[in-house]
C-alpha cells in the first residue's frame, strides 16, 4: 500500500485523497489542543507559511488518545487552531493514531518508520516526513520543535 492510495476526512468531513499531495513534501503532525506541545501549533504554521510555495504541506490530525488531551469537536478544534495560534494548513478529524482502530493513514506511517520506542506512537506532536514520491524519510518525536528539523524540510525542497 501507497500513502498515494490513502484517504482520510478533513475536519469539515469531507474524503480527501492523500493522492491531493502527489509530489509535495508532506508533514503529517498528530496534534491535541490541550497538550501542553500545542504551542507548536505556531511553529508549524511558521513552516508552512515559509515553504508552502515550494511545496511543502503540513497535515494536522487531532487525536485524543492521550489524556483526553483533544476533548473539543471538529468545529471547535478548527477554530481554536486558528484563532489561536493562525493555523491555514490542512486539519483532518479526530482519529486514532494508535491501537485497534488505528486510521489506515497512521497504521501506514508506522509501519513505514519506528520512533525510538518502537512504531506505536507514544505520544501528541509526533512527526512524520515526507518527500516528494510518498516516502517517510523522518520521523520526529514530540519534544522535536518544527523548528529543531526545518533545516531536514530544506533539503528536501
Amino acid at each position: 500500500m501507497a500513502f498515494y492510495s490513502l484517504e482520510a476526512n478533513d475536519i469539515f468531513g469531507n474524503t480527501v485523497s492523500m493522492s491531493t499531495f502527489k509530489d509535495q513534501i508532506v508533514l503529517i503532525v498528530n496534534t491535541a489542543t490541550k497538550c501542553g506541545y500545542a504551542p507548536q501549533f505556531k511553529g508549524l504554521q511558521t513552516l508552512y507559511e515559509r515553504y508552502k510555495d515550494e511545496g511543502l504541506v503540513i497535515l494536522g490530525f487531532p487525536s485524543n488518545q492521550f489524556m483526553n488531551q483533544e476533548p473539543l469537536n471538529e468545529k471547535e478544534i478548527q477554530e481554536t487552531c486558528s484563532l489561536n495560534y493562525g493555523v491555514s494548513f490542512p486539519l483532518f478529524e479526530k482519529i486514532n493514531v494508535k491501537g485497534k482502530n488505528i486510521h489506515p493513514v497512521f497504521k501506514w506511517l508506522t509501519d513505514q518508520k519506528k520512533g525510538t520506542l518502537g512504531k506505536s506512537i507514544k505520544w501528541n506532536f509526533t512527526k512524520f516526513l515526507l518527500d516528494r514520491k510518498g516516502h517517510v524519510v523522518e520521523r520526529f518525536g514530540p519534544k522535536d520543535t518544527p523548528e529543531s528539523f526545518e533545516d531536514v524540510i530544506q533539503a528536501l525542497l
